[in-house]
């Protein structure tokens, strides 16, 4: 008795993987588009791990998003409610509210989503918002990143439109305080307001519109609008790549770091999990928006305390702060003392998504930059940024000036008045502040390349000085302290032309001239040391 077996091997065909593989790429070209990327290389540093935080915890809230889409009801018709919660039982209220009553109580670990789906909305527009800030004070918005820039900055507006849709899907008392809040900018907008209004809640407030239209611009609009400019914004990140900070062997046109596939890959999948991992234990211990201890919403009633997330304090803090100015206008009321806030809540943000093209200007500066510059490298731009994160910390107080007053004892009248005053005056001062903060760790850099680290060793000479001991710095951190380029400042041209004619010079070209003196004359930087001061202090003249 025989066996006979028959493989594909021996009849001359490959294995069934590799036949699909082959049949994939020639009609999608995979096999060669990999080869040529997955090697690419990704400089290694901790803060670009921020960019991951927000890539994930996106994922994560997607993925929550779409589970607690099967259960809810975004309806506002009115229904009496006979569910899983005794003490709520009998009592009026939206479908919406029901639904989440529901999700909390009777779905299956619909308690754990919902707050692994509210902390995963809060933590990736805070990832967003330090993501930001680590890219705006490294300056690796400057070419040829300045798209990139303005999709990261239009993320983070989308990811709060998106935070605060979803903040006020369930209609519980507190959430629907702050859409009758909005409901009160909108109408404060001249002409336009009313009828906007009226369109968004589909009639008088509360109407019966909002929640559905609302859950539409949550699950459909934003997360479609934000997904593709996601899209766009990691393959220009893998175009262009990382920036890297300056070292040896790093220079403008090469990339120092790990491939893409297996090093980079294996890390960002574990990453993927660690993330994953807090925000479930941080939702699976710490309670957030118990809307079953507000109740539902009711237009006569207000809930004590009633705050937004984080990412939207700044927004009602200038309403709270701002006085209540009205004009008379034939016949309409202008309600400045909202609308001048909705334009603010608008200016504020526009300073910082065009701020790439500003600097642009006024260095006229046109090549391309993959070194990320240190903070204090430039001061100017430093001192803005947080001179723009301090008012918006001015404002966040005035957006809970109640419970600042109610925890802390104080009077709300001096807290209003804190923050009008300071909203002007607190910028300046963190300006100056941390403009001269950079300017002493310049000093501090340029003495430490030219005289060599402190030792703390004291040692006497013959004819009786005591002199500390430096030691002299290796030539990688010289080189990283002394890489960066500066800036000369503009000089204001010639106001007689070559014929004699006076020219005078538009008020622009003067006003450039005056912001770039100011941010790299010899007031706005250090000048670093150059290769003959270090040559002079070694060699033995003017060494201690």
């Amino acid at each position: 008795m025989s066996t006979t077996t028959t493989t594909d091997s021996r009849r001359g065909k490959a294995p069934a993987g590799e036949r699909i593989a082959d049949w994939a790429d020639g009609r999608l070209g995979i096999y060669g588009l990999a080869k040529a990327n997955m090697r690419k290389i990704f400089p290694d540093h901790w803060s670009f791990m921020l960019g991951e935080i927000c890539l994930y915890t996106f994922i994560i809230v997607i993925l929550t998003g779409v589970y607690l889409t099967l259960f809810f009801h975004p309806s506002m018709a009115e229904v009496e409610y006979h569910g899983a919660y005794e003490p709520m039982h009998g009592i009026n209220m939206t479908e919406a509210y029901a639904s989440t009553l529901d999700i909390t109580f009777e779905v299956r670990g619909g308690l754990l989503i919902r707050q692994i789906h509210h902390w995963g909305a809060l933590i990736f527009v805070a990832a967003m918002a330090i993501h930001m800030m680590r890219v705006f004070f490294t300056g690796a918005f400057r070419k040829p990143r300045e798209v990139n820039w303005l999709f990261g900055f239009s993320l983070l507006v989308l990811g709060c439109i998106a935070g605060f849709t979803g903040y006020s899907l369930p209609d519980d008392l507190l959430s629907g305080t702050g859409v009758r809040f909005m409901e009160g900018a909108i109408l404060a907008v001249p002409l336009v307001g009313t009828y906007i209004a009226m369109f968004l809640y589909g009639g008088e407030f509360p109407g019966t519109d909002v929640i559905p239209r609302f859950f539409s611009i949550h699950v459909l609009l934003v997360p479609g609008i934000m997904l593709g400019l996601l899209v766009a914004h990691l393959i220009l990140v893998f175009y262009h790549k990382h920036t890297q900070f300056a070292g040896p062997g790093r220079t403008n046109d090469n990339v120092v770091g790990m491939p893409l596939l297996p090093v980079y890959i294996a890390k960002a999948g574990g990453f993927f999990f660690l993330v994953f991992g807090v925000v479930a234990f941080i939702a699976g211990t710490t309670s957030i928006n118990p809307i079953w201890v507000m109740g539902p919403y009711r237009p006569d009633q207000v809930s004590t305390g009633a705050q937004p997330d984080w990412y939207m304090g700044f927004s009602e803090g200038m309403i709270r702060a701002m006085p209540a100015w009205e004009w008379d206008f034939w016949g309409h009321t202008i309600n400045f003392g909202v609308f001048i806030p909705l334009l603010l809540v608008g200016v504020l943000p526009v300073l910082l998504a065009f701020y790439p093209f500003y600097e642009s200007w006024l260095t006229g500066d046109k090549r391309e930059h993959n070194i990320a510059q240190r903070p204090r490298d430039v001061p100017s731009r430093t001192a803005f940024g947080v001179a723009w994160m301090s008012a918006y910390v001015v404002l966040m107080i005035a957006g809970g000036n109640d419970l600042w007053a109610t925890h802390f004892h104080l009077s709300i009248n001096a807290i209003t008045w804190f923050v009008r005053i300071g909203f002007f005056v607190i910028p300046v001062i963190t300006y100056v502040i941390t403009k001269r903060i950079c300017l002493g760790l310049q000093r501090r850099d340029r003495d430490k390349v030219l005289h060599g680290r402190e030792t703390g060793i004291i040692k006497r000479l013959p004819h009786g000085e005591f002199i500390e001991v430096h030691e002299p710095l290796s030539a990688g951190e010289r080189y990283k302290l002394t890489a960066h380029e500066q800036y000369q400042p503009l000089e204001a041209g010639p106001t007689v032309d070559d014929n004699g004619v006076v020219r005078k010079p538009k008020l622009l070209e003067r006003l450039r001239v005056k912001l770039s003196q100011h941010a790299f004359g010899p007031e706005g930087q250090i000048a670093k040391p150059t290769a003959a001061e270090y040559e002079e202090i070694t060699s033995g003249h003017g060494h201690h």
